[in-house]
Order: C-alpha cells, then sequence, then structure tokens
C-alpha cells in the first residue's frame, strides 16, 4: 500500500524512517521537514530495495536495533548514502509520546534521523564475522539452556531430599548406577525424562562451541588473547566477535562502558553553601552482557590464579582500601585495556610491558570507589 502526499523536486534529500517487523515494513519518508510519502512493505530485501531506488537523490535511511537489523543492514548498506541502525531505548521516550503505530513509528524514526538525534548501534559489514558472532550468540544460548535443565534436576532430587553427584548429572555410565542406588521408580521416571532436554542441549553446544573455534581460527588476534591469564578460546572469540573491530572506540573508557566495567559520571544540583555536589560514580546499566560476563569472568579467573600481573594488581588496590567488587572491576578495565592494545600492534602479551600500566591506571582505580 502507497500514500503519496506531494511530490518532490528530483534531487531533494530524503530521511527514511523504517518500522521493521516479521512480515511487513512501514516506510515513512521525510523531506523539506515534511513527510511526502508512506509505504508498506513485505520485509523482503526486493521489496525495500524497490522503494528505496524509486527515490532520486540523497537517501538516509534508518531503523531499530533487532534481530533482522544485521541482515537488512549488509544487504540496504550500498542502497543508501547513510544508513544508522539505531537504539531504540534512546528513542522509547520521543516513540512513546502521543499516539503510536506502525506509520506513526516509522515518521518518528525519519524525524529523528533529519535532527541528528539517534544513537547509531555497531553493525558488520563482514558475513564471515557475521557468521563467527551468530555461532557466539548459540554457543552461549545453549550454554545457558543446559544450566538451566541442570537446575531443574538438581531441584527434582531435592525434592526427595537427595542431592545428586556430578557425575550421575553429566554421564550417562553413571546415571544407571546411581538411579538403582536410591531405588525411587518415580523420581527416576522423571529424572530419565529431563536428562532427554540435558543431553541434546549439551550436544548442541558442543557442537557450536566446535564452530566458533573452527571459525576464530582465522583471527591471529584471539590466539594472542588466548595468552594472557584468565582468557581462554571461548571468551576471546566471544570478544572479539562482540567487538568485531578495535576503531569502534575513540577512548579506551568507551570501550570499558560499553563491556559494562567502566564508570559513568552523574552530579547534578548544589549543596546548602552553593557547592557543587559530588560527582556520584556507577556501572552503566546499558552494557553488552555477554561481554560483561566474558570480561568479569576472566578478571575473576586470573585474580585466582597465581603469579600474574593482574593478581598483583588486584591485591595492591585492596591493600590501598578500595572494596574487593569495585578492585575486580578495575582489574577488568586494566586487561580491557592491554586487550584493546594488543589488538592495535598486532602483538602478543608482554607481563613486563602491562606492569608499565599499573602506575598509568592508578587514578582510575582509585575514583572507582562507590
Amino acid at each position: 500500500m502507497i500514500t503519496l502526499i506531494r511530490k518532490e523536486p528530483s534531487m531533494a534529500t530524503y530521511y527514511i524512517g523504517a518500522d521493521v517487523h516479521n512480515n511487513s515494513t512501514e516506510l515513512a519518508i521525510e523531506s523539506g521537514k515534511e513527510i511526502v510519502a508512506t509505504y508498506s512493505v513485505p520485509t523482503t530485501i526486493p521489496a525495500i530495495s524497490n522503494v528505496l531506488d524509486s527515490l532520486q537523490g540523497e537517501k538516509h535511511l534508518t531503523f531499530e536495533e533487532g534481530p533482522m537489523s544485521g541482515w537488512l543492514y549488509r544487504n540496504l548498506n550500498n542502497k543508501v548514502d547513510e544508513l544508522i541502525v539505531c537504539d531504540p531505548r534512546r528513542n522509547k521516550l520521543v516513540c512513546s509520546d502521543g499516539d503510536s503505530d506502525d506509520k506513526i513509528d516509522a515518521a518518528k524514526l525519519a524525524l529523528l534521523l533529519r535532527g541528528g538525534y539517534l544513537r547509531e548501534v555497531y553493525q558488520t559489514d563482514s558475513d564471515r564475522r557475521a557468521e563467527l558472532k551468530h555461532w557466539v550468540n548459540l554457543y552461549h544460548d545453549r550454554v545457558r539452556d543446559a544450566v538451566r535443565h541442570i537446575n531443574k534436576i538438581r531441584a527434582r532430587c531435592r525434592m526427595f531430599g537427595l542431592t545428586i553427584p556430578g557425575s550421575a548429572l553429566r554421564d550417562p555410565a553413571h546415571r544407571l548406577k546411581w538411579l538403582f542406588k536410591i531405588n525411587l521408580p518415580v523420581l527416576s521416571k522423571q529424572l530419565k525424562m529431563l536428562w532427554i532436554g540435558y543431553d541434546a542441549t549439551a550436544k548442541q553446544a558442543r557442537i557450536a562451541k566446535r564452530q566458533l573455534t573452527l571459525l576464530g581460527r582465522e583471527h591471529d588476534i584471539i590466539k594472542y588473547w588466548n595468552h594472557l591469564p584468565g582468557i581462554g578460546p571461548i571468551r576471546a572469540t566471544t570478544l572479539f566477535a562482540c567487538l568485531d573491530t578495535l576503531w569502534r572506540f575513540k577512548r579506551k573508557n568507551k570501550l570499558w562502558k560499553y563491556c559494562g566495567v567502566g564508570l559513568q559520571r552523574s552530579v547534578s544540583g548544589t549543596d546548602k553553601k552553593g557547592r557543587p555536589k559530588p560527582a556520584r560514580l556507577q556501572l552503566p546499566w546499558a552494557a553488552n552482557r555477554m561481554l560483561k560476563n566474558a570480561v568479569l569472568g576472566a578478571a575473576i579467573s586470573a585474580i585466582n590464579q597465581n603469579d600474574n600481573v593482574f593478581r598483583d594488581d588486584y591485591e595492591r588496590i585492596v591493600q590501598n582500601g578500595m572494596i574487593t567488587s569495585n578492585a575486580r572491576h578495575a582489574v577488568a578495565r586494566k586487561m580491557l585495556t592491554a586487550m584493546w592494545g594488543m589488538w592495535k600492534t598486532s602483538s602478543q602479551f608482554d607481563g613486563k610491558l602491562l606492569c608499565l600500566l599499573s602506575d598509568h591506571n592508578r587514578p582510575t582505580a582509585s575514583i572507582s570507589s562507590r
């Protein structure tokens, strides 16, 4: 369905907002501070491309981050002069004001795009990198599902006052022996059913792990990161797949915040004497959870290991009076900085050189106490 409002000159500048759904996409085209046309088309590359090709002039397109945003970005990027995949959290307050439907939301996106109020969400141009990220996401999803199955099995055993051993939980060879030992037919039937789901999920996790490990071998930086304390193949591949390129971040504190271990400052008002109130530092809630888990997990693993620069740094920070949770985040920031530097220089890990960062990062660590 096409609704034309008025005809624009042939070389106009168009700002196009797209409200994308599984079956259909609403397109609102803004030019000259007015919505000049709206389209309702199937969510297919040919259908959307036909609309974009029909516009003669400079074209700027935007749609919100979602499950199909990467696919749309890689296939429509060459159809327009600028394509922005925007953060829906930034648009929430504006889009929730007044009436809301697919056409109105698309028009609001077009107006926000013209005004420059959108925050861009990075998308990779490489199909190979996208495939690696998909396998990483699948692996972590299957692991979470396997953990859920394990928790259900343990909870079912607790209903009968039992604690299932780890060998019986994961190894089929020990299950029958343990079930014969407890001699509870009702519980045995329930566990056999739950084990079907767990075994299938665990097998899927192993398949995904093999695939992401195979794809990760193409990148030397993943091999270099494996030599860092606390960083293994899964965490190294996860960090690489989610970050994709080192040039996304102008400064290291931007990288820290994106990974959920940086600090954001907020201050407002003055005290009774007219002096500015002290700034409040806190961790950002809008962070990539997968990256945060990988970075913090690596920091904790390095802290628990013996004889490495990250453990030494953690002990020094704690001795200086910082609480342990903030010290862990300080170590995670240092680890991210080291990995970022290795990526920039394509060099392997050198603990002696990393020691030079300790003095540089001490002021940063000291302000992280809350």
